[in-house]
């Protein structure tokens, strides 16, 4: 007789993020942690993409898990959940912009628009000669993307950096698979030819999430939701 071995469990950094949010429904809710570490740095770039002031961030990460945890139930697996859970930030972001300057930054026409008149209405906006001459060049790339109108920010963000497809893009951004091609062209006209030829919109080095800023933000979702590790 012949027994067939017993395979051994997979490691939790192996499991889908689907198999994970099953277990946190079924009461191992402690293994919500996963999937805050796992997203901490997609998060953060969408938010970043719509929010101009990095001090915001972290409150609107926060945000975005309590509420993904409290609604966790309401996932149906129809999209990835990544692509729900960038939904839910991007959401928060736009709710967080909306309230301090009563207008939506992702609202910008897609027709024929000046893109000189566009980049220069964000004032605050640093000019990439100046980072060029004072930063790294990272840092350069991360003041020419802020420079961006930010409904073309955040498609870059998300395709280019983030490197999710155009159909999750505009699901996420709850637009057409078109709107996110145009954004993204118009985004790279802006982008200095040069600039994109040292470093690419998909630099890795760009926006990262430290580890210290990730354990804070898990901590502090932890103890909004009452859990005790």
């Amino acid at each position: 007789m012949t027994i067939d071995p017993v395979c051994p469990p997979l490691p939790v950094e192996d499991w889908t993020d689907e198999h994970v949010v099953s277990r946190v429904l079924q009461g191992e809710v402690l293994l919500f942690e996963v999937l805050m570490r796992r997203h901490n740095q997609r998060i953060y770039r969408a938010i970043r993409s719509i929010l101009w002031d990095d001090s915001e961030c972290e409150d609107v990460m926060q945000e975005t898990y309590v509420r993904a945890f409290e609604h966790l139930a309401q996932f149906e697996g129809r999209a990835k959940f990544s692509t729900w859970l960038t939904r839910i930030a991007v959401n928060e972001s736009i709710k967080r912009s909306i309230a301090r300057r009563k207008i939506d930054p992702l609202d910008i026409d897609d027709s024929d628009a000046d893109l000189d008149a566009l980049l220069a209405s964000d004032k605050n906006a640093p000019s990439p000669e100046t980072s060029a001459a004072r930063v790294e060049l990272a840092a350069l790339l991360e003041d020419s993307i802020l420079a961006l109108p930010p409904a073309y920010r955040t498609v870059l963000m998300l395709r280019d950096i983030e490197e999710m497809s155009t159909s999750e893009t505009a699901e996420v951004l709850a637009i057409t698979d078109t709107n996110v091609k145009v954004r993204l062209h118009r985004a790279h006209e802006l982008l200095r030819t040069e600039l994109m030829t040292r470093a690419g919109a998909s630099s890795p080095q760009a926006f990262m999430f430290p580890a210290t800023r990730c354990n804070r933000v898990v901590d502090a979702v932890f103890h909004r939701l009452n859990l005790s590790r």
